[in-house]
């Protein structure tokens, strides 16, 4: 999947000029936790967060009046509390790509460039919900494990025991046993009505399944 099927395109953007409490006004309304600001021109400039915003407000002024607070509050501008140096994707970039960028600079927003033009924004957020629809999160499922070895034909056996007892796949992911290189989780997902069935099924055909935690993955490392 990519960057571009899932971005909001549907962008809020501010001027630089816009105040800090009209700022946050804006998030609170809308329910957003980013806003683009841009210049007349529709150019971006920079980011501002919800989290910029509130670090601003909780700025130590304790000197200060309420009125003194409020009024250099209203003084404040986006400009002066906007991220500047962007990092920005393209549509074309995959989810786990832009993924990655967020985590690797811990951010929680990307905006979306085509042609040096403002085109969408992804979030965290969005990441998160694409990767629990992708695992079947969502649905009423059963989740079981196999662990595997790197090896050509392992899911397509898996997959020919649960096709021949009419039991569909809903969702399969791998990640690697850091205690046991070359050892892979292959975490598979079909309804929940056929769940016990479909660790019956792969159990007679000699695979080790397990459906909860455990400490010890001997008895279930692969053969």
């Amino acid at each position: 999947m990519y960057v571009g099927t899932v971005m909001h395109t549907e962008l809020i953007t501010v001027p630089p000029d816009l105040s800090f409490v009209k700022a946050a006004k804006l998030t609170k309304e809308k329910g957003i936790d980013h806003l683009l600001v841009v210049d007349a021109k529709g150019d971006l400039l920079g980011i501002v967060s919800d989290r910029d915003l509130k670090q601003s407000w909780a700025s130590p002024a304790t000197s200060l009046s309420a009125h003194e607070l409020n009024y250099l509050l209203d003084q404040l501008t986006v400009e002066m509390i906007m991220a500047k140096k962007l990092i920005t994707v393209t549509p074309d970039m995959t989810i786990e790509r832009a993924a990655q960028t967020m985590r690797e600079n811990r951010i929680n927003a990307l905006p979306v460039m085509q042609e040096d033009k403002l085109v969408g924004l992804i979030t965290s957020r969005d990441v998160m919900d694409i990767l629990l629809d992708a695992i079947g999160i969502g649905t009423d499922s059963f989740r079981f494990t196999i662990l595997a070895k790197d090896r050509i034909g392992f899911v397509a056996e898996v997959a020919r025991l649960l096709n021949e007892a009419e039991i569909s796949i809903r969702s399969i992911m791998a990640w690697p046993e850091k205690a046991l290189p070359g050892t892979y989780h292959i975490v598979m997902r079909v309804g929940a009505d056929v769940g016990e069935r479909a660790v019956e099924v792969l159990r007679d055909g000699g695979f080790k399944v397990f459906t909860e935690h455990t400490e010890d993955l001997t008895p279930y490392l692969p053969r």
